[in-house]
């Protein structure tokens, strides 16, 4: 017999284990997770720049502002470890443009291929079909459950769009129990982190106190690649 690729789960997806009182039951293996990731980034819409934007070809032609968003967010990737992290988190936040998005996919991209699951969260989609199934408690409970507990979770273009009070509560929701729960984020928003916290102190402090260190601010018209093609 060939080797298995998983020696965990032999090539299953599944582990056998027990809970408090002795019962077996079946958790999914980290190779399953990690391949789960993979598919959900194909499915997100980000398939071509998972594929094509890496810290490579993120260009800063010389701005400050962007070399060092740069250098903070390789950091963070190196540097990034998936036990011990605690609470470790990255925030991009600011101008339109700046290239928020290419860096956090950057990140995921380089952790994926260390085995470390990211989960890709498009936040008004993401947010859409939650208050859409909020009222089906199993299918609510299974699409945040998700957002909740992946291993890391990519929050793309936070507060993007008109928020409701419903959103504030779903996101509080997801928020606090990562935070809680020690679980990083990556998180990119065009809002300042003044707004972030006139927003919302409880879901704003607690994603500012999770990326301690981490914050990457974008600030100036001149860094948006969409109107100028680069940073000046």
């Amino acid at each position: 017999m060939g080797e298995y690729k998983c020696k965990e789960c032999r090539d299953t997806g599944w582990i056998l284990s027990k809970d408090e009182t002795g019962h077996e039951y079946a958790r999914p293996c980290k190779c399953r997770m990690l391949e789960e990731a993979r598919k959900r980034f194909e499915r997100s819409g980000l398939a071509t720049q998972f594929r094509n934007k890496n810290f490579d070809n993120y260009i800063t032609s010389g701005n400050c502002i962007l070399e060092d968003a740069k250098s903070q967010a390789e950091k963070y990737a190196r540097e990034f470890e998936p036990e011990g992290h605690e609470n470790l988190s990255i925030l991009f936040s600011g101008q339109v443009g700046a290239g928020k998005t290419h860096l956090g996919t950057a990140i995921s991209q380089e952790l994926i291929n260390r085995e470390v699951p990211v989960l890709y969260m498009p936040y008004r989609d993401a947010l859409t079909s939650l208050k859409q199934n909020i009222l089906n408690e199993e299918e609510y409970a299974r699409q945040i459950h998700k957002f909740m507990t992946a291993e890391v979770l990519f929050m793309d273009d936070l507060l993007k769009g008109k928020v409701t009070e419903a959103d504030i509560n779903i996101l509080y929701e997801i928020v606090n129990y990562r935070y809680n729960n020690s679980l990083p984020m990556i998180v990119s928003t065009e809002k300042t982190v003044e707004q972030l916290l006139e927003f919302d102190e409880a879901i704003g402090s607690r994603i500012l106190e999770m990326s301690r260190g981490y914050v990457i601010s974008f600030k100036g018209a001149l860094l948006n690649y969409r109107l100028y093609g680069k940073a000046v």
